[in-house]
């Protein structure tokens, strides 16, 4: 069984998730700061978004990113149903009309991700593990991807670095199911680098195309 690797309950990983997360949080948080009293001054909105998803074992927890779109975006979700490129439960148009401009940026490259290291630290993710779904898509899996939930999330993932914008649902779960599989300290380290790699590869095409 796919949840019997022993490398999810290890220190290695624990010290890991926490040691890494802590130095993000070091290195971001003025940054961070910074960002979040421009938006409230600016812009006179909350630029942190939470939102309920499932964890390790069913468990339900706020997640946190930046927020990516309008303050309204859930509420009109219904009106662009017929919009979605994905098969699957899973809900994503590419080029949402939700999305602001800045927004769209920071989705693309994953930025918006970054502030789920609070979620590490709080014990609910680890850097590394498949991406925690939203209560109403984890209810519509079917049962053989469930075991995707038997290990803690992570802020990426490999599905992430294989392009997860287009991908299939499919191709999406069989890669967590891969990475559950076989995942180790190295596996963790090359898909850390490789997400590092995705918005430096994004600012270095809008200089030189």
């Amino acid at each position: 069984m796919y949840f019997k690797n022993k490398y999810f309950n290890s220190i290695t990983k624990h010290l890991f998730d926490y040691s890494f997360a802590f130095l993000i949080f070091l290195l971001i948080f003025i940054p961070a700061l910074l960002i979040y009293l421009l938006f409230k001054v600016f812009f006179k909105s909350e630029i942190i978004f939470r939102q309920t998803r499932v964890g390790k074992d069913g468990k339900r927890f706020t997640i946190y990113k930046f927020r990516t779109m309008k303050i309204n975006a859930e509420s009109e979700k219904h009106k662009y149903l017929k919009l979605n490129e994905a098969n699957g439960p899973v809900f994503k148009i590419k080029n949402d009309p939700r999305f602001t401009n800045f927004g769209k940026y920071l989705s693309y490259t994953g930025l918006d991700e970054l502030p789920q290291i609070i979620n590490v630290l709080k014990g609910e993710m680890s850097i590394v593990g498949p991406r925690p779904l939203p209560d109403h898509e984890y209810l519509k899996l079917r049962k053989k991807y469930r075991t995707r939930n038997f290990v803690k999330p992570g802020i990426t993932s490999l599905w992430v670095v294989s392009g997860s914008h287009r991908l299939s649902f499919e191709k999406w779960m069989s890669l967590d199911m891969e990475y559950i599989k076989g995942a180790n300290l190295l596996l963790d380290l090359k898909i850390i680098l490789e997400t590092i790699l995705i918005p430096l590869k994004t600012v270095i095409g809008f200089f030189f195309k």
